[in-house]
C-alpha cells in the first residue's frame, strides 16, 4: 500500500544538464512498466526537448509530462503521447484552460516554485508552511481549468519531507477540492497520500447507506440530520468509486533519476 501508483522519471530539473544524455541512455536501458510510468521531459523551447523525444522513441513509454508547458502549440510535437501538462510558469498558469483543451492532454499538474520564480518571487509558502495567495490562486485555477475540460488535475509536491502532518492536511484538501492525485518526492510520503485518497470503511459504509436511502426518496431528503440532494449524492458515488478502483492513481512518485531502485 505504500508504493506509488505511478512513477515520474525526470529528465529535466532533477538532472544536471551535463548528465542528461546519460539519463536518457538509462531511460532506454532500464525499462519500467509503461502503464505506470510517466517521463518528464524538458520544455518545448529547449535543445533538450528534441533529444528527450529521440530517446523516448526508443522506449515503450506513451505517457509524458511536459515541463513548463506554456501554450497549446508546445504540445504539437507530442501528438503520439498522452501528456500531463505541467503548468509551472506565470504564462502556463494563465493559459491553463487552453492547454487543458488540447486533445492529447490527459491531465494538468501545477508547480509552485517555478511559478514563483517566473514572477521574480522567492518562496511559494509563508513561514508557517501555508501557500501564499498567488500560489493558492494558481493551484485553484489549474484545478478549475482541468475540471472544465474534463481532465484530471494533479496536485503539486510537498517539499518538506519530514512534515507528514502538513502533508496529510494538504493531501486531504487536495482530495476534498477535486484533485485526482498528488505528487510525491519521497517514499515516506506515499502512505500519507494514500490514506487521504482512499476512503475509510466508515466513509464507504455511510456513502452506501446514503445512496440506499436515496432510492426510497423522491427527491431531496434528510439523512442523519443532513439535507441530501443530487450534488451530495454525487460525492457519495465518488467515494464508492474510489473504494472500488484500487488501482486508481492517488499518488505519484517524482524521482530524481530515470531508475528507481525501490520500484
Amino acid at each position: 500500500m505504500d508504493r506509488a501508483d505511478a512513477v515520474i522519471l525526470d529528465l529535466e530539473d532533477a538532472v544536471a544538464p551535463h548528465e542528461r544524455e546519460q539519463a536518457r541512455q538509462s531511460l532506454i536501458a532500464n525499462p519500467l512498466d509503461p502503464d505506470r510510468t510517466i517521463v518528464r521531459i524538458n520544455p518545448a523551447d529547449t535543445d533538450d526537448f528534441s533529444l528527450d523525444l529521440h530517446a523516448l522513441q526508443q522506449t515503450r513509454y506513451t505517457h509524458v509530462m511536459l515541463a513548463k508547458t506554456e501554450d497549446p502549440e508546445s504540445l504539437a510535437q507530442l501528438a503520439d503521447y498522452s501528456v500531463v501538462a505541467l503548468c509551472e510558469t506565470a504564462k502556463g498558469i494563465i493559459n491553463a484552460a487552453a492547454i487543458a483543451a488540447a486533445p492529447n492532454v490527459v491531465a494538468l499538474m501545477w508547480g509552485a516554485e517555478d511559478m514563483i520564480a517566473s514572477l521574480g518571487g522567492t518562496s511559494s509558502r509563508q513561514p508557517d508552511g501555508r501557500y501564499r495567495d498567488v500560489a493558492l490562486h494558481a493551484r485553484s485555477y489549474v484545478l478549475l481549468a482541468a475540471g472544465a475540460a474534463g481532465k484530471a488535475a494533479l496536485d503539486s509536491v510537498y517539499l518538506n519531507i519530514t512534515d507528514l502532518v502538513g502533508l496529510k492536511a494538504e493531501s486531504d484538501d487536495a482530495l476534498a477540492s477535486g484533485f485526482a492525485a498528488k505528487a510525491s518526492i519521497h517514499p515516506s510520503q506515499m502512505p500519507v497520500i494514500r490514506e487521504s485518497f482512499l476512503p475509510t470503511q466508515a466513509e464507504v459504509t455511510q456513502a452506501q447507506r446514503m445512496l440506499d436511502a436515496a432510492e426510497q426518496s423522491g427527491g431531496v431528503f434528510t439523512f442523519e440530520g443532513r439535507m441530501v440532494d443530487e450534488p451530495i449524492l454525487r460525492h457519495a458515488r465518488k467515494t464508492l468509486a474510489r473504494a472500488n478502483q484500487r488501482t486508481r492513481v492517488a499518488a505519484f512518485a517524482e524521482k530524481h533519476r530515470p531508475v528507481w531502485e525501490g520500484r
